[in-house]
């Protein structure tokens, strides 16, 4: 499909390389068999994480301890195109680098990055992120998960839900309540006290790991602690990260849309022409397109803003609200084109259209996402 407004023109050379390469590898290794895995409720993870650790996609935003060290608009272009082929993916690779590595990065003593980091940059060890509870989603403040100091050791108590990666992980970067606050801890899963169940009947999300966490009387030392933060900054500004990868995957699952109703409405013949010649179908099709084309253009200057160190988090509530419900938009009008056809999984809409309908709540609801914007306008708080 051609790029009407010549948007991947402002991409540098690596960056190009970046798209060409993470787009290759999703056509080869993932189209043809995510539908089957999408209808089957899996996700070849470990198959599927030393080939993304070889090409440089886990963490490739950070620097050091076997990092890529890209700069954030080519780790953007990269969660593009992994969303191109599934929400599942993308938010793999977003989980461990983002929500998982990010924290042991910024926040973690030299020994925890240097044990956990190169492992996780090659996709030998997956990471986890703790921080969602059955009861507290919205309102992480309010968690209940509770680490205890008991000697020179942390008794860590509670649990977790919605945790991608979770049944499957090596490490959990698990946020608690402290006696000092909320604060950061770095567990391995094979901690005696510590489970993950898989979260099963979903129909969204099939093709990735869903799970719930519990801790009972999990006991750690004191070197799992993340010394390098307290309170709700820590987990905040890890999703800021993860966040920021959904602007420009939303946008990849978009365009997957797009060019699949383009492609069927020049096929598909009705009333003895392709359907693609009639005026309704061509003014759905030119309104997803000024979606899709306006959500890349949020994506590229929220790059552009990150890239120069000025990104905020409102602007990142932005881009997330607008990319998401532009893509999920575009999903259903796809699905509409291509008529019965458009709920099977011989085509990627629908499959994109249920992934998307958990982007729109995971790592902040629409709704918490509009409070923030009504709070930058107005400079009152509706939250409480």
């Amino acid at each position: 499909m051609d790029d009407l407004l010549r948007l991947d023109d402002r991409l540098d050379g690596d960056q190009r390389l970046i798209r060409d390469t993470v787009r290759s590898f999703v056509a080869d290794r993932v189209l043809p068999h995510v539908g089957d895995w999408f209808e089957e409720g899996t996700f070849p993870a470990r198959e599927l994480a030393p080939e993304l650790g070889s090409l440089g996609l886990l963490g490739m935003h950070l620097e050091g301890h076997g990092c890529a060290g890209t700069d954030a608009t080519s780790y953007g272009v990269a969660c593009r195109e992994l969303e191109a082929g599934d929400s599942g993916l993308r938010s793999f690779v977003s989980v461990q680098g983002s929500l998982a590595m990010f924290p042991i990065w910024r926040y973690g003593s030299e020994e925890q990055k240097s044990e956990w980091l190169p492992r996780m940059a090659r996709g030998e060890a997956i990471g986890c992120f703790g921080l969602t509870e059955p009861d507290h989603g919205s309102d992480p403040a309010s968690m209940r998960t509770y680490a205890k100091r008991d000697g020179a050791d942390w008794v860590l108590n509670g649990s977790k839900m919605w945790i991608t990666n979770g049944s499957i992980a090596d490490v959990a970067v698990v946020w608690a309540q402290t006696d000092d606050g909320i604060r950061g801890f770095i567990v391995p899963t094979d901690t005696p006290g510590f489970s993950a169940p898989e979260i099963r009947k979903k129909l969204s999300l099939r093709a990735s790991v869903t799970s719930s966490l519990y801790f009972d009387d999990v006991r750690l030392p004191s070197s799992a602690v993340l010394p390098g933060v307290r309170g709700l900054k820590g987990p905040l500004s890890c999703l800021s990260e993860a966040r920021f990868g959904i602007i420009w995957g939303a946008v990849g699952a978009a365009r997957a849309c797009v060019e699949s109703a383009v492609e069927y409405a020049q096929t598909r013949v009705q009333f003895g022409k392709p359907i693609g010649a009639f005026q309704l179908t061509q003014e759905k099709l030119a309104w997803m397109y000024v979606g899709l084309a306006q959500a890349g253009l949020t994506a590229l200057h929220l790059g552009a803003l990150k890239d120069a160190g000025a990104l905020e988090p409102r602007q990142i509530s932005f881009g997330k609200m607008a990319n998401v419900r532009a893509a999920l938009d575009i999903a259903r009008e796809a699905r509409s084109i291509l008529g019965g056809n458009g709920i099977t999984l011989e085509y990627p809409v629908i499959r994109h259209m249920n992934n998307l309908e958990s982007v729109l709540t995971y790592e902040g609801t629409q709704e918490i996402h509009t409070l923030v914007l009504g709070e930058a306008l107005t400079g009152l708080s509706a939250y409480r």
